[in-house]
């Protein structure tokens, strides 16, 4: 049996990782850390990926240990309604919720699924070569081989800087913060993922459990004196549950980072070796689809690989089936970061009024198609059929 190599424990690796064990195939993981352990804050498990996370038979398991998420509220500084999206009727039509969640939760119950035994810790790679297959040198001074390589090492992949093409990473210039808070969330927000708008920034909430909010915070750059300005001081002019969550969070939990994607890149496969998640198409967070993409990706590359097909067919219709939606998502994701920051207050105030005379019906048709991954095994059937034809002769 060939063996997989999958580069990087995050999301996208760990359930790349299920669905190949699920199928049956030798995989083994990869990663830099040197312990999973409970590091980073909260993330939204949006109803796209919880669908192929019910076809991994985990589902259950990832709504018991987070929150169910029924609807996404857009407002203003204060917290006054700009935009409310109903998440229920996409909860009946496709039997699973949007769910939050702590992120080292979902890793720990995916790592337990795939087994601790195959996944290698304090491997940081180096270098990656290919010939008859595939040789890892990683900073330990161990090499591994393998038959089919799975990068999926992030927007700064190693692998795709080796192997790849020049690739442009973009800045949004604006600085994100995220926490979780130890607070109780006041009732109003039950079930709610809430996101605030205000003049060149914006924060965002939601429980992921009983006892913890996860938060971020996010502001222009040019906004920000490095000297002088706490997150208190940034939001002083937002709602007072917005203080709150704030002043509720150990400053020592904080992760603060850029915004940051990648320019849309059309090639993710090397002979051998494959992109997957950030590293294939890394997205700003605007859409809550980055993870969510990494497992879209994950299934379907699981769902098209078989032994006897040529693994360059694989990584082909791999590509030709996730490109487009991916690149979709990262263009709009930017767009809509954009939109959410700016400065002007006439473009604020118009941005506001037209948002609240948007239909409900316009939103539910954008997430319809975020949504939607009944083209995963529709298209899967028709590869399979097509791949089937060709070595047959006709």
């Amino acid at each position: 049996m060939k063996k997989i190599a999958i580069i990087g424990a995050g999301i996208g690796g760990l359930t790349a990782a299920l669905a190949f064990k699920q199928k049956g195939f030798n995989v083994t993981v990869y990663e830099s850390a040197a312990e999973i352990k409970p590091i980073g804050a909260g993330i939204g498990i949006a109803n796209n990926a919880m669908q192929i996370f019910k076809k991994l038979g985990i589902h259950k398991k990832i709504e018991n240990a987070g929150v169910n998420v029924s609807s996404m509220n857009i407002t203003d500084h204060k917290l006054r309604s700009l935009s409310v999206i109903d998440l229920k009727e996409f909860e009946v039509k496709y039997g699973v919720c949007n769910v939050s969640i702590h992120r080292a939760v979902l890793q720990y119950i995916l790592a337990v699924e795939i087994g601790f035994e195959n996944i290698k810790l304090s491997k940081r790679l180096l270098k990656i070569e290919q010939n008859e297959s595939v040789k890892l040198s990683f900073e330990d001074d161990s090499i591994e081989t393998a038959d089919v390589v799975i990068a999926a090492d992030g927007i700064k992949s190693v692998v795709r800087n080796q192997l790849f093409d020049p690739s442009e990473i973009r800045d949004t210039k604006q600085i994100c913060w995220r926490g979780v808070s130890k607070m109780a969330l006041p009732k109003q927000y039950s079930n709610k993922a809430v996101e605030a708008w205000g003049k060149g920034k914006r924060f965002g909430f939601v429980q992921i459990n009983s006892h913890d909010i996860y938060w971020y915070a996010v502001v222009n750059e040019s906004l920000i004196n490095q000297q002088e300005d706490s997150l208190q001081n940034l939001f002083k002019s937002f709602s007072n549950d917005v203080l709150e969550i704030i002043v509720n969070t150990s400053d020592d939990t904080v992760i603060k980072n850029r915004i940051i994607d990648l320019k849309p890149i059309h090639k993710w496969y090397h002979k051998r070796v494959c992109l997957l998640g950030d590293a294939a198409h890394a997205t700003t967070p605007n859409l809550g689809q980055g993870a969510c993409q990494a497992i879209e990706d994950a299934y379907l590359l699981a769902e098209l690989y078989q032994e006897d097909k040529f693994i360059e067919i694989v990584f082909e219709e791999y590509q030709k089936l996730r490109i487009k939606k991916t690149h979709s998502i990262v263009k709009s994701s930017w767009s809509i970061g954009k939109i959410a920051h700016l400065e002007n207050n006439f473009a604020i105030y118009f941005r506001n009024l037209l948002m609240r005379c948007i239909p409900t019906s316009a939103n539910g048709k954008q997430l319809q198609s975020i949504f939607n991954v009944d083209y995963l095994r529709e298209k899967v059937v028709g590869t399979i059929l097509h791949i089937s034809v060709i070595f047959l002769g006709y």
